[in-house]
């Protein structure tokens, strides 16, 4: 499990407000949370057909 540095910052009335994190530890949350979305659009698309490379080379030439 990842451990998360956290700093709870509290506003006037001693409720809290915001959460400060190491920048280390914001960057690996940010590549978890890339990769957890990559994995379900890929599971998404897993049954939908293939191109072959020639079909792949025409239709992304028609998007330029």
């Amino acid at each position: 499990m990842l451990k998360i540095h956290k700093n709870i910052v509290l506003n006037e009335s001693q409720k809290p407000t915001a959460v400060q994190i190491p920048i280390k530890e914001f960057e690996r949350l940010e590549e978890i949370i890339e990769n957890y979305g990559l994995a379900k659009l890929m599971d998404e698309v897993k049954d939908d057909e293939r191109l072959s490379v020639e079909e792949a080379k025409k239709y992304y030439q028609s998007l330029k």
